[in-house]
């Protein structure tokens, strides 16, 4: 998958942060890369060769990079409107 492909799904997942670089997961949406772990709450930060994902776990921050190239798929997942 091409990187601005890849770049349009993060966007259409996410929300500019006001003041960052830095993209927020909208509400009710989460994200999962390559079949790993869900991301929910997430910040995401979408570098020229890295993609860092922000999530708060306690009163801990951690940090997970993605290289672009290595990433095959991504998934948005959102609860259906009726």
């Amino acid at each position: 998958m091409h990187k601005q492909t890849l770049e349009k799904v993060f966007e259409y997942a996410s929300s500019p942060v006001h003041g960052t670089l830095s993209r927020k997961l909208r509400k009710g949406v989460k994200i999962q890369i390559d079949d790993g772990k869900i991301y929910e709450a997430a910040t995401l930060f979408l570098g020229d060769e890295f993609v860092r994902i922000t999530v708060k776990q306690g009163d801990e921050t951690l940090n997970t990079y993605y290289s672009w190239d290595k990433i095959s798929s991504v998934t948005t997942i959102g609860k259906v409107d009726d």
